[in-house]
């Protein structure tokens, strides 16, 4: 029991211990040398006119992965950009109809390896009809 006593009040802290000496913060950051970001040059980097947001490339083993591990809750789907109401049918109906929805889903990846494209943006519930 005295060990227990003796290693609270070593744990217990002083007021003192956090003090700040506020003179020599003020002396360090007086003795700091200042600096300034450089400026980026004019030029093709300065404008953003010119960039283009094209929507990134979904990849199809990733895809089967997440609906392999992940299709009861309909994570492919997400992934290849999909409604969040289809997600939350996969959630709603026990995994896409007891999980029945997410194997057709991982059988058309499969047969459709080579192009996942109409399955990209889908947002029907099944995605294959």
């Amino acid at each position: 029991m005295s060990y227990f006593r003796s290693c609270s009040r070593s744990f217990i802290l002083q007021q003192t211990d956090y003090l700040a000496d506020d003179e020599r913060i003020d002396a360090l950051l007086n003795a700091a040398p200042e600096t300034a970001m450089a400026l980026l040059p004019a030029g093709p980097l300065s404008s953003t006119s010119n960039l283009s947001l094209a929507p990134a490339e979904k990849s199809a083993p990733v895809a089967l992965l997440l609906d392999f591990f992940l299709g009861g809750l309909g994570v492919h789907r997400f992934y290849l950009g999909t409604e969040v109401l289809t997600g939350v049918g996969y959630i709603l109906t026990c995994g896409g109809i007891f999980g029945i929805v997410p194997l057709i889903d991982f059988v058309m990846l499969i047969i459709n390896f080579d192009d996942i494209s109409p399955y990209i943006d889908n947002p029907r519930f099944f995605m294959w009809a």
